[in-house]
């Protein structure tokens, strides 16, 4: 009955917040992932890739990077995603425009998620990411992502939703992107592949402002 009465609340406090607040979304300035930096230090960006329509529409993305870079010094390749969503509405009908937890995306894209924890980030910014290590079949892969909207880095897709609905009510903003990192793991050297998301993590970063409005 706890778990009952909390859903009640949040679905009512949803539909006062909506109803009775800010109408219309603030759109900030920002840069488009077109113009994003393909040569970073020791990285560069060697296939830019483009998702389809319908992949387009089920996320309900406005821009994006999807790009495998690679490191000829430490002989490392990473794949970057990074989703920006210009708004993001929810509503009683079931219709959604919002960032997809990965943790829901994987396993339905056959990848196991066999680890998985929050770990504070050092990238010249405060926040946590979540930390997941996913197989399928014999492949493994180390993934980094997190929730980077409105100034706010964060980790965990309820606080990512609450702070939706009080930063619409607030500041008339629902803009938020998901910044994801895959590094594959190889031969089950997994601290191999934690040093790279590091070297490629610092070298991006500081660049993300740029394309997702604080």
């Amino acid at each position: 009955m706890a778990k009952l009465g909390v859903a009640l609340l949040f679905i009512l406090l949803n539909l006062y917040t909506y109803r009775y607040f800010a109408n219309e979304d603030f759109i900030p300035d920002r840069g488009d992932f077109a113009n994003f930096p393909l040569q970073i230090e020791a990285w560069r960006c060697t296939n830019v890739q483009e998702m389809s329509d319908d992949i387009l529409r089920r996320l309900g993305v406005t821009d994006y990077l999807l790009c495998d870079f690679v490191n000829p010094e430490l002989e490392a390749v990473a794949n970057v995603y990074v989703g920006y969503h210009q708004s993001q509405t929810r509503d009683t009908g079931g219709s959604d425009n919002v960032i997809h937890p990965p943790e829901h995306c994987l396993p339905g894209a056959g990848w196991d998620i066999i680890k998985s924890d929050v770990v504070p980030l050092d990238m010249g910014f405060g926040g946590e990411a979540r930390r997941v290590i996913i197989a399928k079949g014999n492949s493994r892969n180390l993934v980094y992502f997190w929730y980077q909207s409105r100034g706010r880095v964060i980790a965990r897709n309820h606080e990512k939703v609450l702070y939706m609905f009080l930063d619409r009510a607030t500041k008339r903003r629902t803009d938020g992107s998901l910044v994801r990192f895959t590094i594959p793991v190889i031969h089950g050297d997994e601290a191999a592949a934690e040093q790279v998301f590091q070297s490629l993590a610092q070298s991006i970063t500081p660049f993300l402002p740029d394309y997702i409005p604080n």
